[in-house]
């Protein structure tokens, strides 16, 4: 069994613009040497938002050398970038965008969820890639909740959502650059299951919705437990009707060079990107939905 080694404590909500309210339940400085590949999980709401005449959301901003992944639990989101990719994901799809050698793109609330209101739960993951794709070509997946296996667990534990990897022979739709396991559970009350994962591969739980217990641990919304590479496999009680993402991915280790929106690995590489995205060279962004 992977050995439970930390759990995160619980975020404080700031702003990411004007429409994203989010905890940072993993964080590049504080994580992401020991969570390759993944870098970064911010969880937005459950909030409440009124009907409005201008969308609310993040304009124009860069990223190069990851991939940002966008789940939608409530709520919808529209997308722009500089390759020509636009579209908006509603409940249960992912926007699943490599960023690569760079882009620029914004996210805002649809036009119709602006209009209309309502709650918005969203998640965005950002997976780090290796550093022989890191100027490799934009790549744009919008995945639809149609397309997502949804796999019932043993004895009426909950469900598995294959977003990427492999789940017991189940493959998810998502395209990776690295070998890595996203699963969105649903976890039924006072059940315990236990899931299989690869030896020596990172391994993250994150509870966006009630509570879990790890052997006599509880993790609870907002929190982030950690596992050691050691192992092949997890077990996980609920103690309330939960909603968690179980994370697990082969680890780069590879340098990371970090500096807001972008990550690579020396400071030469980001010292570049900054001077590309100062220069105009990530392209222009064409405005409106």
């Amino acid at each position: 069994m992977k050995q439970l080694t930390q759990i995160t404590p619980e975020a404080s909500t700031h702003w990411v613009g004007d429409g994203f309210p989010v905890r940072n339940l993993i964080s590049i400085p504080r994580d992401a040497r020991d969570t390759s590949p993944f870098l970064m999980l911010d969880f937005a709401g459950p909030y409440d938002f009124k009907p409005a005449s201008a969308p609310r959301g993040v304009g124009e901003h860069p990223h190069r050398g990851f991939e940002t992944v966008t789940i939608v639990y409530q709520g919808e989101v529209a997308h722009r970038d500089t390759s020509g990719n636009s579209g908006v994901i509603g409940p249960g799809d992912v926007q699943w965008m490599t960023a690569a050698s760079g882009v620029l793109h914004e996210e805002f609330h649809s036009p119709a969820f602006t209009q209309k209101g309502g709650t918005l739960e969203m998640a965005q993951l950002w997976v780090n890639l290796p550093a022989r794709e890191k100027m490799s070509a934009p790549r744009y997946q919008a995945i639809l909740d149609a397309q997502i296996p949804a796999i019932a667990l043993p004895k009426d534990a909950g469900s598995v959502r294959v977003i990427a990897g492999d789940y017991e022979g189940t493959k998810g739709p998502a395209l990776t650059y690295s070998p890595i396991n996203v699963w969105d559970l649903r976890l039924n009350t006072d059940h315990r299951v236990a899931f299989t994962l690869p030896e020596g591969w990172t391994t993250l739980v994150v509870v966006l919705r009630g509570q879990v217990a790890v052997g006599d641990m509880t993790i609870v919304i907002g929190q982030t437990a950690h596992f050691t590479r050691a192992g092949n496999a997890i077990a996980i009680k609920a103690e309330k009707d939960s909603l968690a993402l179980l994370l697990s991915g082969k680890p780069l280790d590879e340098p990371i060079a970090h500096y807001g929106p972008f990550v690579m690995n020396t400071e030469k590489e980001l010292s570049e990107a900054i001077d590309d995205f100062r220069s105009g060279r990530f392209g222009k962004l064409e405005h409106g939905y």
